[in-house]
This record gives structure tokens, C-alpha cells and sequence, in this order.
């Protein structure tokens, strides 16, 4: 596999560019994003990823690692080949996917030229847990993005039932600590099921809880 590219750029195009590598020019597909870093007769550097065919080789770049890895699982999704994964990084920076894809918002992928909203479904279904948001530092305790997409919710379900913010918050908080794949995935509903679960109610307590407040 090639992993990257290093050389001097010998041509920028509308959506390739061609790295000369001692000689020998590697022709390489790229978002005008990553293409307009290039400059002819410096030197670049682009990771890639190689999409194999029958009939074909084709050579896909990316100015970050974190690009590729986007790319790459975008084509886990049936009917997404690489044009139209590399088509979404045109529009949308890889953390903007990532936090489309975990919180379910189709609506982003729309916005891509080709993905209709059958197609938008199918690739925020398919990606449920494949792709996290890296999120930014924030103060302990604090909601990554991605989380303050569906703790509130989950929260005011919670609040419903008869439980206080505060510890509505620390038990999603500690059933989650134990099944970190269900925050990944952000299902409002999913999350709701797992805190009354590892709390021990199945919806029992909830009940008694509910009745005490009358």
C-alpha cells in the first residue's frame, strides 16, 4: 500500500496533481482544498490511499492522515465509491463528518452535490459508530460537541421521570463509563435505555419515582 507521497509537485490541476518522485510522476486525485496547498516546483507531500480495479489504479491524496481515514471508511458505505467520499471532504472538513455522522444528521450530507436523501440516510445509518468525533479540550467535566448534541435530552426523559438534572447527568455518566460504544453511537433513545438499565429499573423505579412526586 502506499501510505504517502513526498516529492516536488510537477503539476496542479483542476483536481489532480502530479508528484515527481525521482523521476517518476505520480498522478494523484485531491479535493481543490488539499490541491491549492500544492505549488509547482516545491515540494509537497499528500497521504494517499490506493483504490484498486479491474481495469485501473488510482491514486487518492489527502493533506492530513485524518482525511484518509475519513475517505477510507466513507467507502464502507454501499453505493459511496471514492469520488463521491472524496466529493464530501470537498465540502466538509473530517471532524464536521465525523460529528455528522455520530449524531445522526443526515442533512449535512445533503449538502454534497449527488447525495440525495436516501443516500444521506443509508450513509449516516451505515456509519453509526464508525466514525467519533475527536471533540476539543474542554474544562473537566464539560460536554464534547458531539455529546451536547444528545445529553439534553436524554436528560429532560430523565427530568420526566422524576430525577433531578444532577443525577440525571452523573448516571448517564456512569452507565455510559461501562458501554462506551452507545455514546459513540448517540442514539437519544439507545442511551435513555442503557442508563435505566444499569440503573436497575427497566422502568420499575421510574415509576416509584414518578409516583412519589404527587
Amino acid at each position: 500500500m502506499i501510505s504517502f507521497l513526498r516529492g516536488t509537485v510537477a503539476h496542479v490541476g483542476l483536481s489532480t496533481a502530479v508528484i515527481d518522485l525521482n523521476g517518476a510522476g505520480m498522478s494523484v486525485n485531491a479535493t481543490p482544498q488539499t490541491l491549492s496547498r500544492l505549488r509547482v516546483g516545491d515540494e509537497g507531500q499528500l497521504f494517499t490511499s490506493l483504490i484498486v480495479r479491474e481495469d485501473s489504479l488510482t491514486l487518492f491524496g489527502f493533506a492530513s492522515d485524518d482525511e484518509r481515514e475519513v475517505f477510507d471508511v466513507l467507502l464502507s458505505v454501499s453505493g459511496v465509491g471514492p469520488r463521491l467520499a472524496l466529493a464530501v471532504l470537498a465540502v466538509h472538513d473530517p471532524e464536521a463528518i465525523r460529528v455528522a455522522a455520530h449524531t445522526e444528521d443526515s442533512k449535512t450530507f445533503t449538502k454534497v452535490p449527488g447525495i440525495g436523501p436516501k443516500v444521506a440516510g443509508r450513509i449516516v445509518l451505515e456509519l453509526a459508530g464508525k466514525l467519533v468525533p475527536h471533540g476539543t479540550t474542554a474544562p473537566a467535566g464539560a460536554a464534547t460537541p458531539a455529546e451536547a448534541a444528545w445529553k439534553p435530552q436524554v436528560v429532560a426523559a430523565m427530568t420526566s421521570l422524576g430525577w433531578s438534572e444532577k443525577d440525571a447527568s452523573a448516571s448517564i455518566d456512569k452507565a455510559l463509563a461501562d458501554e462506551p460504544e452507545v455514546s459513540f453511537r448517540g442514539n437519544v433513545a439507545e442511551i435513555l435505555r442503557t442508563t435505566l438499565r444499569w440503573l436497575g429499573q427497566d422502568g420499575a423505579r421510574a415509576g416509584n419515582r414518578v409516583g412519589s412526586r404527587g
